[in-house]
């Protein structure tokens, strides 16, 4: 069983940034944890990171399946087949059709 605290930082990832254009021009950049001469800061706010970009993918992800299930809707007048899905994502086809299924299923519990 996971700790309270494990818990509650999960819920409350931090914020993703954009980092201003001149941060991301120097290649050894990153969030300016380089600048980060603590290890236990160092540390805590590498996993901040972490959690949040976890979050991140799995929000983002979810939108690509809405999206997908849309662009596929037969209700649709220009609808685009599994295996358009799949070319414009960069995914095959098989995964665009589970990807359609899991919007569809968003979109129906969204419904609810």
């Amino acid at each position: 069983m996971a700790e309270p605290e494990q818990t509650e930082r999960r819920l409350r990832p931090a914020p993703l940034l954009f980092e201003p254009a001149e941060a991301t021009a120097d290649p050894e950049h990153f969030f300016d944890l380089e600048s980060l001469e603590d290890p236990k800061e160092l540390l805590a706010r590498a996993t901040e990171l972490t959690l949040a970009f976890r979050a991140a993918t799995d929000r983002s992800l979810e939108f690509q399946a809405i999206a997908a299930a849309q662009l596929a809707d037969p209700r649709r007048f220009d609808r685009l087949t599994t295996a358009a899905i799949a070319e414009r994502a960069d995914w095959t086809e098989d995964y665009a059709k589970k990807m359609v299924e899991f919007g569809r299923e968003l979109l129906r519990d969204g419904d609810s």
